[in-house]
């Protein structure tokens, strides 16, 4: 079956495809029960499945990943929701020395197969601790993958594998994406690759190495510059832990330069680590700096002055423009 989705609906339909497949899936977390989420993300899977596999939790972050962690132990594939990623802080204590640590305190005799999924980034005009984009510091943690999708398809067939994967997967949803465009998915079970980055634009001048919602800004940049005469390609990690260097140094050893554009801040982000990645092993393929278009090393501010943060698609074709100046 084939419908077009939201982002967030995608989720939801991915959601039930792995419930009606494996009954040892679980969703948890606050109001994701009785109100189907604070986005509506699991609206209907209390009726359908019941309140054994959709578990409505007490306000206790740390509590339920906690739980999420013992159920992955004892068999379950629990999937965990949070409200917003600013809420996340309370967790990764149980992430960070729990989850993710399982299969090595071990010595491989338990797994976790779990998934904590929450909405991140801006956009929406939401308060503090609404707005976060912390990605980099999950990616820190060893044994946690960390899958960020840009669209409803992607966010189907990714959500399916983190469901599927052995070990904790933490699936971070934009929520300026869950509305903003619809896309034909098909409901047929089949999932997309975890660690690999997709090439959704190819092009030989310029590489452009994005994820998350502003792979949005970033395709608009590349439709500017190929006004302009430039062949820009547009890379979207999906996957940010573990990396997918391979591609990304095969794409700039064509292309000669790189872009990279993210949402959470400039200071250590993901971005800063694909730019170590170039200049490790694909030194001799660029023909000028690698430059980074991003979030500020500040809290994300409130609506009125929101659009001056996220990065922009002005700031992006500049930023193209800058390294497309070297010979």
């Amino acid at each position: 079956m084939s419908d077009e989705l939201t982002l967030v609906e995608a989720v939801r339909v991915a959601l039930a495809r792995a419930m009606s497949e494996d009954d040892s899936v679980v969703v948890l977390g606050e109001d994701v029960g009785v109100n189907g989420g604070v986005f509506r993300a699991t609206d209907g899977l209390l009726d359908r499945f019941g309140s054994n596999r959709v578990i409505d939790t007490p306000i206790s972050e740390s509590m339920f990943v906690g739980l999420g962690v013992g159920l992955a132990a004892h068999g379950c594939r629990p999937v965990i929701e949070y409200q917003f990623m600013g809420f996340l802080y309370p967790g990764v204590d149980q992430l960070a020395n729990h989850a993710s640590r399982m299969r090595n305190r071990t010595r491989g005799r338990l797994t976790c197969p779990m998934v904590v999924r929450a909405p991140c980034g801006g956009g929406v005009h939401a308060p503090e601790h609404h707005s976060e984009s912390f990605e980099a510091m999950l990616a820190h943690v060893p044994g946690l993958r960390v899958v960020i999708p840009s669209s409803p398809s992607k966010a189907y067939g990714l959500l399916l594998a983190a469901i599927r994967h052995p070990d904790p997967v933490v699936f971070l949803e934009p929520k300026r994406l869950y509305r903003s465009s619809r896309e034909v998915v098909v409901d047929d079970g089949v999932d997309l690759p975890l660690d690999r980055c997709f090439t959704l634009r190819s092009g030989n001048d310029l590489t452009f190495v994005t994820w998350g919602a502003t792979v949005v800004e970033t395709a608009a940049a590349a439709d500017a510059l190929a006004a302009e005469g430039t062949s820009a390609e547009v890379l979207d990690l999906a996957t940010i832990k573990p990396l997918d260097l391979p591609t990304i140094l095969e794409s700039v050893a064509r292309t000669g330069r790189c872009v990279i554009v993210h949402e959470a801040p400039r200071e250590a982000g993901v971005g800063a680590e694909v730019a170590a990645g170039l200049a490790d092993e694909g030194l001799t393929s660029l023909l000028a700096p690698v430059t980074r278009v991003t979030g500020y090393d500040t809290v994300m501010p409130l609506f009125r002055t929101e659009h001056r943060y996220l990065p922009t698609e002005e700031r992006i074709v500049a930023a193209a423009r800058s390294v497309l100046e070297f010979a």
